[in-house]
């Protein structure tokens, strides 16, 4: 079971995968988190997130390599790459780069897969705090589809949990708050996520005796298991990797519907990350429903997204209350970009929700209702591939509004008849409601 104090508002910070793949190195992480303590994090931004890899010298792009030799200590831990990780030198590790970071006022993450690694048990070599060695405890059938680093772990074997153990403590001692566990949560494969290493992780980040956000991946996590989410995990992929197109967009209206009720503090159901700004700067995404590229070329482009399917994202993360992980190279925001991280009335969304759920769904014409309080928000999602005219009317709910804003523009909305609205191909009216107190009626 895990900590109760930990992830008690949605996570929101950067992760390097979508601009980086593989291949983030020290001096990205470190410009992208000084960038974030800059603009960000008055905001509510705080977590810098190293994704998949970081352990790997010869990572060139999202496309892993197969069996080549990673960074590894005595005892099967991987170690960060140095000839990426400079500082990582002399056995280090993380710990002066999650330093910095906490300098910054910031919190450190790091990507993981689940298991041990093959290579550790084809060398049979130590676990730390037990006799047992790496093959004593492998799964060797137990297999990522995608990736050949890892072996599962047994665990019900002699030392599983105290390899486990070991290399959350050696987390903890480099000042990891958030770990991104992946090939956990796939339920395509195995018909659902790997429950007992998912069980053995937690409790290692207890005995470890730092407080770590646990988040699961890649997805989609099966609904049908969500209770055991909530009571091991903070964070979970309800979704496969997503990425900056349509379709992934207009799928999540569904996803979000029937994981809402299952949102609260501890339990955030994850969206997956924003695809915004500048990505694909080492990253070959898209190679499995696009033509191949060739060889070493990367998708290097800002977001394919328009600015209305960009606002109907944020919009649609934020009152559902997924945690926001901005994918994209931090510097190279636009304007329009860094107004959407830096809107105060967007953001506080997440955190001053507590209870949203879809209103009404008509064709693709989609409203959503996020309650805090005496305060709501509303969105008025247009989902098809037409302009709409959207209505909403306020009284339907029992509520007298004070004040209506546009989140987008701050400005005031007349509130004295039914509000009669044009929304845009793919786009969203994102409404911030300030009720009366003496008028207040609760949804029942």
């Amino acid at each position: 079971m895990k900590t109760k104090n930990i992830a008690k508002k949605p996570p929101m910070g950067w992760n390097s995968w979508d601009c980086y793949g593989a291949t983030v190195k020290e001096e990205e992480v470190l410009g992208n988190a000084a960038y974030m303590a800059t603009y960000l994090k008055d905001y509510g931004w705080e977590y810098v997130v190293v994704d998949i890899q970081w352990y790997e010298p010869n990572a060139v792009s999202s496309a892993y390599n197969a069996y080549f030799t990673l960074e590894m200590d005595e005892y099967s831990r991987l170690m960060p790459a140095v000839n990426r990780f400079p500082s990582a030198a002399n056995g280090v590790g993380f710990k002066e780069l999650g330093a910095k970071i906490h300098d910054l006022g910031l919190k450190f993450g790091i990507h993981i897969m689940r298991g041990i690694p093959r290579q550790a048990v084809h060398q049979n070599t130590k676990v730390l705090g037990t006799t047992a060695t790496a093959r004593d405890i492998a799964h060797p059938n137990s297999i990522c589809p995608w990736n050949t680093d890892m072996y599962g772990v047994n665990p019900f074997a002699e030392g599983a949990q105290e390899y486990y153990n070991s290399i959350f403590e050696l987390y903890a001692s480099w000042g990891v708050d958030y770990v991104k566990v992946d090939d956990i949560a796939d339920s395509k494969i195995y018909g659902g996520a790997h429950i007992e290493e998912i069980k053995m992780i937690q409790k290692a980040i207890r005995n470890s005796g730092r407080g770590m956000v646990l988040s699961l991946s890649p997805g989609p996590a099966p609904l049908e298991q969500a209770e055991m989410f909530k009571e091991y995990a903070n964070v979970w992929r309800m979704t496969d990797d997503y990425w900056d197109k349509w379709h992934y967009l207009y799928g999540m209206f569904e996803r979000c519907e029937k994981w809402a009720e299952h949102v609260g503090p501890g339990n955030w159901p994850d969206c997956d990350m924003l695809p915004l700004g500048h990505i694909g700067i080492r990253s070959v995404d898209g190679f499995w429903d696009e033509p191949p590229l060739p060889a070493g070329q990367m998708r290097d482009r800002m977001t394919r997204f328009t600015k209305d399917e960009q606002k109907t994202m944020m919009a649609l993360w934020c009152i559902f209350r997924s945690p926001l992980m901005f994918g994209g190279e931090l510097r190279d925001n636009d304007d329009f970009t860094l107004s959407l991280l830096t809107n105060k009335d967007l953001m506080d969304m997440p955190k001053q929700i507590t209870k949203s759920y879809q209103l009404s769904r008509i064709g693709d014409l989609i409203i959503w209702r996020g309650e805090a309080g005496t305060r709501n928000y509303f969105a008025l999602f247009n989902a098809s591939e037409f302009h709409a005219e959207m209505t909403l009317n306020l009284k339907d709910f029992g509520l007298a509004a004070a004040r209506v804003s546009d989140i987008w523009t701050g400005e005031d909305i007349d509130v004295d008849s039914p509000m009669q609205f044009s929304v845009p191909v793919h786009g969203v009216v994102l409404l911030k409601v300030e009720l009366h107190l003496t008028k207040f009626i609760d949804r029942p």
